[in-house]
């Protein structure tokens, strides 16, 4: 009598032929879903990060001399962090209160933000009216005339960004102060930027000075500090070390295999004449040294090669320690 298979039998043998199995082992197969932020991509990586703080580390160095030397005060700047951030991100941190500028970057048609807080920009304007930058800022905007004082400073920080960038051959124009409002419109909220945040201490007040360029030119700078890279390792490629290596083996040096004499008496030196012996009291055994330079390199033999006198190399020498000069 044949057997009649049910619905499910049917499909089990189904899933068996395909290699699906069933039960628990169709649920060890299952694909793992995660969610994705879309704000993730084109992040940069921890090397790229590396980079660019290098670079504006070098920045702050060179900001430090400049505003300082303007300035004649104590003045320092120092980098704080290099942060991938959308610009909605980035405006989330900024104070209600503060001082912003843009300064516009050409040929690329764009603008890079400067944020400066106001516990650096007070002290600024003070020492530039001529005081010392001490005592504790006003909970204020800045005013206008106060602006046009600040301006110098800020088209110093844009002077040596454009020394920093010089991969791409940007020039760095201030243009103007920026209201709150003006700043929300300068980028698109979901744009990806390099923000940069450095502390900037005038006299005994601190504040920090943030730089936020947007991804068309931050993207581009990678890109050139990575061909930069690759043309420096095809430099240092061995077949370079080679071309190197070949002229100098053509170098001479002065060469000399010779034996250490001690101590002779004057009479024997007085006793000397041509076809005479000079008795050295050492061992006939005893190797010669061969010198390169000044420095004993090997212990060697007189031989002969042909109808030329040569060296037979036996060993290498030991080193000695190096003496330090008597005081």
């Amino acid at each position: 009598m044949e057997k009649v298979l049910n619905q499910e039998e049917i499909d089990a043998m189904v899933r068996a032929a395909r290699g699906g199995g069933g039960g628990a082992h169709d649920q060890a197969h299952e694909a793992v879903v995660v969610p994705w932020d879309v704000r993730s991509a084109g992040q940069i990586g921890r090397e790229q990060v590396q980079a660019i703080s290098t670079l504006h580390e070098s920045f702050a160095r060179n900001l430090t001399y400049s505003v300082g030397a303007y300035l004649r005060v104590a003045f320092t700047a120092a980098l704080v962090s290099a942060e991938h951030l959308t610009y909605g991100e980035f405006l989330q941190r900024v104070p209600e209160v503060t001082y912003l500028a843009t300064c516009k970057l050409a040929p690329v048609g764009t603008a890079a933000l400067l944020q400066l807080e106001l516990g650096a920009a007070f002290p600024l304007i003070d020492v530039l009216l001529g005081g010392k930058g001490a005592g504790a800022p006003p909970e204020r905007q800045v005013t206008g005339i106060e602006e046009q004082i600040l301006e110098s400073v800020m088209r110093i920080i844009c002077r040596e960004l454009q020394n920093t960038w010089t991969l791409l051959s940007l020039e760095f124009d201030f243009e103007q102060r920026r209201q709150p409002g003006e700043a929300r419109h300068l980028m698109s909220p979901e744009e990806k930027t390099l923000s940069l945040s450095f502390e900037l201490t005038v006299a005994e007040n601190r504040g920090t000075l943030n730089l936020v360029f947007p991804a068309v030119v931050s993207n581009a700078l990678l890109r050139k500090m990575s061909a930069e890279w690759a043309h420096a390792k095809r430099r240092a490629l061995p077949d370079s070390s080679q071309r190197l290596r070949v002229p100098l083996l053509e170098c001479p040096f002065r060469v000399e295999l010779g034996i250490k004499i001690g101590r002779v008496s004057a009479s024997d030196l007085m006793g000397l004449s041509p076809g005479g012996l000079l008795a050295l009291q050492q061992p006939v055994e005893q190797p010669a040294t061969l010198r390169v330079g000044d420095c004993e390199m090997f212990t060697g033999m007189v031989a002969r090669r042909g109808t030329s006198r040569a060296a037979q190399v036996l060993e290498r020498c030991s080193i000695a320690p190096e003496r330090k000069p008597s005081p």
